[in-house]
């Protein structure tokens, strides 16, 4: 009841209220209201006249596409107005062909396909993506010269699109201290393809941004090897591979094909491949505190300051910052550390010694000497 009050703010009223809008009651977690839905959706389409016309040139829209061994590309298409036939030339935004077979639901050949059928489409030229248009064409001459001209336009889109940057654009990224990560994505299937793009966009950081210049189906190729190379990408195929001279040239240019089996393999190995270009991060881990009580001038312009180990210990190798009235003024390395005339590795708590600071002689007598080290620390995205 709540739900039907918010929709009613959008003007749809349900018919019980008086409106013209049609409710139903449905749980799919239950499976109780399923079957009135469909005899609900079947009452609209009869009241609102809703019919195809299957007596038109066929369109519909690809739901899925894969590249078969044995069969070439191949396309499922769901005819929405008119019948598809055996023979019909068609274009699918870039891809053109003309029907070679049509194959149904049940795996079975058939000579035509009507309005609201799936079926599968034998005799595209590539392999064409999920979700676009599928519209038949009057001759297959037509529909070939529809879809190079199509290419065409898209190549030079992406041509305009990888423009080499204006000086002004690489301030910009050197200045907000972004990387990016480039990938080429293969796939046995277009829905493949689609669910890994998606999955792998969502690793994007503002730290490290992940780039999918390029994603298709079938199997790597010389294209597929020059682009990356071109870009710095590395290439992931999922279920799918490439043949020996491929695997030759990525060798000689250096490309790299990742080759899964599992989605969540890809997921992993590529967050950690982003994880290692992270700029890293250091965590101060305090040694020692020592106070400056005197200082003795060295010839050679060095001051060593006499101080007493209060905290920790002063090491050798440490990190050193000096704090005056609680503020830092230096932050630098040890030169020297002696016990007596001795050097020594480092001193303890308790006793004195003597602290030369690499670079910096403007110590005074109740400065404060604080050492730490630094460890990196692990990022995670």
């Amino acid at each position: 009841d709540r739900i039907m009050h918010q929709l009613a703010e959008h003007d749809l009223v349900p018919e019980a209220w008086g409106g013209d809008t049609i409710y139903a009651y449905i749980s799919a977690k239950q499976r109780t209201g399923i079957e009135e839905l469909l005899e609900l959706i079947l009452l609209q389409a009869d009241i609102l006249e809703l019919k195809a016309d299957p007596d038109r040139a066929a369109q519909g829209i690809i739901i899925e596409s894969k590249l078969d061994r044995g069969r070439g590309p191949v396309a499922t298409v769901l005819i929405r107005e008119g019948t598809l036939r055996e023979g019909d030339a068609f274009v699918s935004k870039t891809e053109y062909g003309k029907v070679r077979a049509l194959i149904d639901d049940k795996g079975e050949r058939v000579k035509e396909a009507g309005p609201s059928t799936p079926v599968e489409v034998i005799g595209f030229s590539h392999v064409p993506q999920a979700g676009v248009d599928f519209i038949c064409i009057g001759d297959e001459k037509k529909a070939r010269s529809i879809g190079e001209r199509r290419l065409l336009k898209e190549r030079q889109q992406e041509l305009s699109k990888s423009s080499k940057l204006t000086l002004e654009q690489l301030y910009e990224r050197i200045k907000e201290g972004t990387k990016e990560f480039d990938v080429i994505v293969k796939g046995d299937v277009q829905g493949s393809v689609e669910a890994l793009s998606d999955a792998l966009l969502q690793l994007s950081s503002d730290d490290v941004k992940l780039r999918i210049i390029h994603s298709s189906t079938g199997a790597v190729t010389e294209t597929d090897i020059m682009l990356a190379s071109a870009s710095d990408a590395i290439i992931i195929a999922f279920n799918t591979g490439c043949d020996s001279r491929v695997s030759e040239l990525a060798e000689r240019e250096g490309v790299t094909i990742k080759i899964y089996k599992v989605i969540y393999d890809v997921i992993a190995d590529v967050k950690a491949a982003m994880e290692g270009m992270l700029e890293p991060v250091y965590e101060e881990i305090f040694e020692g505190k020592a106070e400056i009580r005197e200082l003795f001038k060295i010839p050679g312009a060095v001051v060593i300051a006499g101080s007493y180990v209060a905290e920790g210990k002063i090491t050798r190798n440490s990190r050193v910052r000096i704090l005056r009235a609680g503020a830092q003024i230096h932050d630098g390395k040890i030169l020297s550390l002696k016990r007596f005339k001795d050097d020594v590795k480092d001193v303890q708590a308790g006793f004195e010694c003597g602290i030369g600071i690499e670079g910096f002689k403007d110590v005074k007598v109740g400065d404060i000497i604080e050492t730490y080290t630094k460890k990196e620390v692990e990022r995670k995205l």
